[in-house]
């Protein structure tokens, strides 16, 4: 029986806080953590399946161009190889812009270095990655553009422009006019791409590192010409993806066919080089900002302009601006996005896409605004928090910037007032402070979750959500739990199966608000059967803690109540017309402390406040990992990410984690994180919201700004390299 919740209605009923099991936000730690520690968690290659082979993927040697000859002759008489697969399902390009649509590409084509072109399959690893080293291919090379600035832009739909921001900007007391560039990021999941197909001669079973089963099952299905019936899908455990995951790549359709043409398992791995290399890229973006203010620091005028690159033909570009349409005010705004057509890897959601590189641009132009109009930057934040969706009139569902800036600066021991460079020195260390706004788009998806109360007393929830390394297990466990009043313990969480119902998947932190409001509604239908077998309302009368059913009347176990039969409901949650008619979106506010040395350079961190207002905490100890997550990746893209590309050949040029400088633990200073809670009921029906990329929209900005404090060196390119801090030191 399925319970179907369509949110339709600003439903202000508390529902998680009537209940009494005090299990709800508290900070229990991960049900599958053990596991993972331990190196009992199975994730997607390391699987064992009798009789399995194993396949080792080619990539072209150029940017653009076209495979002609590919000589399996030249290796199958390697020891071990079986065959080589050229299908051109196989070296599609990765659909990663968003999830759901199969991947693309005509065969032989190739549109960017490193994309694959065809597969060795043999007895072990090693031959196969023997044979792929030598086998021969023949190609011919096309002129390729690799410089955004070569080629004409294509205009986004989506702009906003209403008034006049030139006269604005004319009229100003203060402004601003400032371009800003961020280099491109990966993804950088500690886990590699990885798949093993098995086909029985009816079903293909894939289990894969993947984020979005829900869309990833169609995908596949559609690259294989089957009915989505005879695919099944598991991903039980993913060892990070960061939007790198949300659709499905080659390794998958590669070892799909080789599994259904050879009848034999197939394992495909990439290697860390490929998946840098092949499988998808943030895109590198210019910004121009331009900011007026009158006299009080108020906006009067608003521009974000952005240039972003894909490939041809992709339709994904990186929503530079997402954040801008509505953080602050400006009744005469511009916000748009153009894209150019190079040769690199695909272009997609890369953690936080938009606001991770469209806010540290703004919050550093405010910066400058602030200085020139000489107020405190936090004041001036304040000062500009817009009542309404500053260009649609849409109203807030809620709003903490506000109480973020404040709480954060009274934990940080924010200096107010008008702040000038250069004044405070330890020996060769200049030390400066920053502040910048956070906000993240609060999005929601349809999902559906099963629910069983079984006859043991305990319950078993299932849905084919993933766990990325996010908490899922742990949350959902929590969320049934305490609706039905049971342990942590007694609730059982089946996550990443396409054999369940489908969830949400993880991706655009809309997965634990999502899937989280589906387990919801199905344990209120289970409620309500209980309370009908009492002959009592579930709402007014019904109480469910420990094991017990207790109401006005009486008191009872829950297994004598259930009679030793499963109570089984499935909850599908729907968003509804809610998500048009409020505004909705997490807050947050950064502070930090940096030295930044007079001789080199180098920045290093000394101290970081994150204060985060994303409605419900649903665990204390996952969320606030969540921000901590999404604070260090902000001193990645502040100061070490850069994805570097060869300007002749177009190849990637760091494409490991060696060369890919991601933040390691020495970089990290003491990071402290403030949760604002609030029960915003027009997010979700538990009140929840998006916390996992919150946390790194606009940090990047603070630390600008913080550099900026300390040794006047003003930064408009990101990452801020010890080389282009010490350029941009004034002299003394």
């Amino acid at each position: 029986m399925t319970a179907h919740l369509k949110q339709n209605k600003l439903d202000k009923r508390n529902v998680l806080d009537g209940m009494q099991q005090g299990i709800i936000g508290k900070p229990i730690s991960r049900s599958e953590g053990l596991l993972k520690v331990t190196g009992k968690a199975t994730y997607a290659a390391e699987y064992h399946l009798e009789n399995c082979l194993e396949g080792v993927i080619v990539t072209a040697p150029f940017a653009k161009g076209r495979v002609t000859v590919i000589d399996e002759s030249s290796v199958m008489e390697m020891p071990g190889v079986i065959t080589v697969i050229s299908d051109e399902r196989m070296i599609a390009r990765a659909a990663q812009g968003t999830a759901g649509a199969a991947p693309l590409q005509k065969a032989c084509d190739v549109d960017y270095w490193g994309q694959p072109i065809a597969l060795v399959v043999a007895e072990s690893f090693e031959e196969a990655r023997n044979a792929a080293k030598h086998l021969h291919i023949e190609f011919e090379v096309e002129d390729a553009i690799f410089d955004a600035s070569e080629v004409e832009v294509e205009p986004q739909d989506g702009a906003t422009q209403q008034g006049d921001l030139a006269q604005a900007m004319a009229e100003a007391e203060h402004s601003v006019d400032i371009s800003y560039t961020t280099e491109g990021h990966a993804s950088a999941a500690m886990e590699p791409h990885a798949a093993i197909a098995d086909w029985d001669g009816e079903t293909l079973t894939v289990r894969a590192s993947l984020q979005m089963l829900n869309y990833n099952i169609g995908e596949l299905a559609d690259s294989m010409d089957l009915d989505e019936s005879k695919v099944r899908l598991i991903s039980r455990y993913v060892g990070g993806g960061f939007g790198s995951k949300l659709g499905i790549s080659q390794e998958v359709v590669a070892a799909s066919i080789a599994a259904m043409q050879l009848g034999r398992p197939v394992r495909v791995v990439m290697s860390r080089q490929q998946v840098f290399q092949t499988i998808m890229r943030r895109s590198e973006t210019t910004q121009r900002l331009r900011l007026a203010a009158d006299a009080n620091g108020r906006l009067t005028g608003f521009g974000h302009e952005a240039l972003v690159s894909n490939l041809p033909g992709e339709g994904f570009a990186e929503p530079v601006t997402q954040s801008s349409e509505f953080l602050y005010a400006g009744e005469n705004r511009l916000l748009k996005i153009d894209i150019a057509r190079i040769h690199r890897m695909t272009a997609g959601s890369v953690r936080a896409p938009g606001e991770a590189v469209g806010m540290p641009a703004l919050e550093a132009a405010l910066d400058e605004l602030a200085e020139k109009a000489g107020i405190d930057p936090v004041e001036l934040r304040l000062r500009n928090i817009p009542e309404e969706h500053p260009a649609t009139g849409t109203p807030f569902s809620s709003h903490k910037l506000a109480e973020c800036l404040q709480q954060g600066a009274k934990a940080f021991g924010w200096d107010s007032g008008p702040r000038k460079p250069r004044n405070r020195r330890e020996g060769e260390w200049w030390i400066g402070t920053g502040v910048a706004s956070a906000a993240r788009v609060h999005i929601v998806s349809q999902a559906r979750a099963r629910v069983t109360l079984q006859a043991d007393g305990t319950a078993l929830v299932e849905t084919d959500m993933t766990d990325i390394g996010t908490g899922t297990y742990t949350i959902l466990g929590q969320i049934a739990g305490e609706m039905l009043g049971l342990a942590q313990e007694q609730v059982k969480v089946e996550l990443g199966d396409t054999r369940h119902p489908r969830g949400s998947g993880s991706g655009g932190s809309w997965g634990a608000a999502s899937v989280g409001s589906a387990v919801f509604v199905a344990c209120e239908a289970i409620r309500a059967k209980i309370a009908s077998q009492l002959g009592i309302s579930a709402d007014m009368e019904l109480t469910l803690k420990d094991s017990t059913v207790s109401w006005d009347e009486g008191k009872k176990s829950l297994s004598d109540i259930i009679d030793g039969k499963d109570i089984a409901r499935e909850g599908h949650y729907e968003p509804g017309d809610i998500t048009e008619d409020y505004a909705a979106s997490g807050y947050g506010a950064f502070f930090v402390e940096v030295a930044v040395n007079r001789w080199t350079g180098e920045t290093r961190m000394r101290r970081m406040t994150g204060a985060f207002g994303f409605g419900r905490v649903l665990n204390e100890k996952t969320a606030r990992s969540q921000c901590l997550g999404g604070m260090v990746w902000c001193i990645g893209s502040a100061l070490t990410e850069s994805l570097l590309f060869d300007p002749r050949d177009g190849h990637l040029v760091n494409c490991d984690l060696a060369e890919y400088h991601v933040p390691v633990n020495r970089d990290i200073p003491d990071l402290d994180v403030i949760m604002v809670e609030e029960r915003d009921p027009a997010a979700s029906p538990i009140q929840a919201k998006g916390i996992g990329e919150l946390g790194m929209c606009g940090g990047a900005g603070a630390i600008a700004n913080a550099i900026y404090n300390a040794c006047g060196a003003r930064m408009h390119d990101f990452p801020m390299t010890p080389d282009r801090v010490l350029a941009a030191m004034p002299d003394e």
